[in-house]
Formats: structure tokens, sequence, C-alpha cells
């Protein structure tokens, strides 16, 4: 069950929280200031993926030959869900005279 909580639930809630946020600054500031966010955003998830392997592996005694791969693989795959759903909202955030200039 920790296994599960740990390695599963963590990081999907955490990139979920990280995702909402996101979101929200994209609408309503801008794909720039969504920018400096993702960069923030690389250094606390990283943060907590260190603290989320540290309570697993230290706390917990989880066997890391199961524990890390499993976190490791549902926090690159909520990751990469993140990154297209974000860049769907910047491309809809785009202003209308940036559109007509771009190539498509």
């Amino acid at each position: 069950m920790i296994y599960f909580l740990l390695g599963v639930l963590a990081p999907v809630f955490l990139n979920i929280l990280h995702m909402c946020i996101g979101i929200y600054i994209t609408i309503s500031k801008g794909s720039v200031m969504s920018l400096a966010f993702s960069g923030a955003g690389f250094f606390t998830k990283s943060i907590s993926m260190v603290f989320i392997m540290y309570l697993g592996l230290d706390v917990f005694s989880l066997n890391f030959k199961y524990f890390i791969p499993l976190l490791s693989s549902f926090f690159l795959m909520t990751h990469f869900i993140e990154a297209f759903v974000i860049q769907h909202y910047i491309k809809q955030n785009v202003q209308p005279h940036i559109q007509k200039i771009q190539i498509k």
C-alpha cells in the first residue's frame, strides 16, 4: 500500500497540483510568466521528488529496486501529460496578430 501511495499517488498529485497552477498562470498572466513558472517548477518538483525518495527509502525502508522505478516512471509520465496540457493552453492564449505571423 505504501508503494502505491508514495510511488504512484504522490507524483500524480504533485504534478496535478503543479498543472492546475500552471494553467491558471498561463491563462491569467500569459505565456512568459508561464515559462518563468515552469523554470521555478523544475526546482520545486526536483526538491519534492528527492523528499519523496527520502520518505520511501529512509523513513519507510522500501525496497529501492521496486520503489525508484515506480516513482520515476509515474513522475515522468505525469510530467509529459502536464507539458502537453500546458502547451495547449499556451497556444490558446497567443494573441491574434502573433498567430498571423507564426509558421504553421
